[in-house]
């Protein structure tokens, strides 16, 4: 663990091993395969003449050459015929072939291009979902950080119904924020031409804000209701103590009935990060990686506002990035790597992985 998307050019990715859509020949050819026989060299072309091809499904490995990788993990992809003709197996079979390949030469960081999604004309959307599936259940029985590139700004999650109902949800809460910023400049501007008036408005807004409490009082607000979890004393843990981040994290993870290694690998929290968090009591998180253990803890808004504060951060209207979490959290959304998918669509930071 853990599990990153990144916006990058692969072959200029420092890590132990990246993986080449290479084609059945393996002597190099366009896009990503013709990118990285270009910038390792031609000694990478001469080492391949001797593999004798590569069938599609299966992944060998290279030297790196003069790319930043020790390592070269070539792989054929299915070419795109409707669904139909196995492809989504093969896909399936090029992660994994090429995952227990690096892990058999000790590879520690591995990074994945989008494979089969160009030429080969593999849907961009399918193709994501079978590389985060592969990689992610890869995942749970291996220590290893794993990058999927995406080269440029190509968009890979914007048809799927989560991301479209964030989107709407951060526009409507934004033009809330504009209508509300409107509304208050024109009282203020009222007070300084007529105090009379003024004063009848705040009374209006005044009777209608008790109105609405009154009102809403019958109806529970389903953003703060149980998640399904296994009900712990988590409000009393988080407001009753002046414990910090790393402890009041420690105790809830124990209350919840979760395993340490469960419960950062849910976050898709790095391991070592974790045992940072474990060993000092006085830890600051980043604000993602707090948001990313709020989701594998499955913790209701009001609960996640709390632990923020114990890292001395607060839910904001203001940020996007928090807007997205508000609306999972709200939406019992709380599978990480989905939320970093449209995190990362949106070009805002991503939750756990080896950041702080």
């Amino acid at each position: 663990m853990p599990f990153e998307m990144v916006r990058n050019d692969i072959t200029k990715m420092d890590v132990d091993a990246i993986v080449n859509a290479a084609n059945r020949s393996l002597l190099g050819g366009g896009g990503v395969d013709g990118a990285i026989h270009r910038a390792a060299g031609p000694e990478l072309l001469e080492e391949c003449r001797g593999l004798g091809g590569c069938e599609t499904g299966q992944a060998k490995i290279t030297k790196g050459y003069r790319l930043p990788a020790r390592y070269v993990i070539h792989t054929v992809g299915p070419v795109w015929h409707g669904g139909t003709n196995g492809e989504k197996e093969l896909l399936s079979a090029c992660y994994r072939n090429s995952l227990e390949l690096a892990a058999a030469h000790g590879c520690e960081t591995v990074a994945f291009p989008m494979i089969s999604a160009g030429a080969y004309g593999y849907p961009k959307e399918e193709a994501l979902s079978v590389a985060v599936e592969e990689i992610t259940r890869f995942l749970l029985d291996h220590d290893m950080t794993v990058y999927l590139v995406v080269f440029g700004h190509e968009s890979l999650v914007t048809g799927k119904k989560l991301f479209r109902d964030i989107r709407e949800y951060i526009d409507d809460v934004y033009a809330e924020t504009r209508i509300r910023k409107r509304r208050e400049s024109a009282r203020k501007q009222l007070w300084r031409e007529n105090e009379g008036a003024a004063l009848d408005l705040d009374m209006e807004i005044s009777q209608a804000i008790h109105a609405n409490v009154s009102l809403g009082a019958a109806e529970p607000d389903m953003s703060i209701m149980p998640s399904g979890a296994p009900e712990a004393d988590w409000k009393k843990i988080i407001i009753n103590t002046d414990k910090g981040f790393s402890e009041t994290l420690l105790q809830l993870i124990d209350e919840r009935g979760m395993k340490d290694a469960e419960c950062y690998k849910k976050a898709n929290v790095d391991r070592r990060l974790f045992n940072k968090i474990r060993s000092n009591p006085a830890y600051q998180p980043s604000k993602p990686t707090v948001f990313a253990f709020a989701a594998a803890l499955e913790l209701s808004l009001p609960e996640t506002r709390r632990l923020l504060e114990k890292a001395g951060f607060a839910l904001t209207r203001s940020s996007g990035f928090d807007l997205v979490m508000e609306y999972c959290i709200k939406h019992r959304v709380y599978d990480v790597i989905q939320i970093n998918e449209i995190l990362f669509e949106l070009d805002m930071p991503l939750l756990g992985s080896s950041a702080s």
